[in-house]
C-alpha cells in the first residue's frame, strides 16, 4: 500500500489510496471523507481480485474501529471496483471509492 507512486516500479502489485474530498455531515460531530483505491498488478486477474479484496475490508471489517484519534462509524460504496487501466504505463487497474463516517474518538 502507498501515499503515493514515487518510487513504484512498473507492473510491482499496488494499492494506492488517496483522499478525495469530503464534508462536514453533521455539525461538529460527524464527517464524510471520500476516498478512493486503486489496484495495480501486472495481471488483469490479479488487480481485480485484490481490488475486490480491498473493497470487502473497507466495507465489512472498517466500520466500528478506530483508527488513530478517529472512529469509523460507517463505510459506504460510492463506486466499487471498475477497470481503469493506467494510460502511461499500461498497467491493469481497478479503481473503487467509499464515503467514511467518522468521528473523534
Amino acid at each position: 500500500m502507498t501515499g503515493d507512486l514515487v518510487g513504484r516500479e512498473p507492473a510491482d502489485t499496488t494499492i494506492y489510496v488517496e483522499h478525495s474530498g469530503g464534508h462536514r455531515a453533521v455539525r461538529n460531530r460527524l464527517d464524510r471523507a471520500s476516498t478512493t483505491y486503486q489496484v495495480y498488478s501486472r495481471h488483469r486477474e490479479d488487480a481485480a481480485a485484490l481490488a475486490f479484496r480491498v473493497r470487502e475490508h473497507l466495507l465489512e471489517d472498517l466500520p466500528g474501529r478506530q483508527v488513530g484519534e478517529a472512529l469509523v462509524l460507517d463505510v459506504a460504496e460510492e463506486q466499487a471496483p471498475l477497470y481503469f487501466p493506467d494510460p502511461t504505463s499500461r498497467e491493469h487497474s481497478y479503481l473503487g471509492e467509499v464515503a467514511l463516517f467518522i468521528t473523534e474518538a
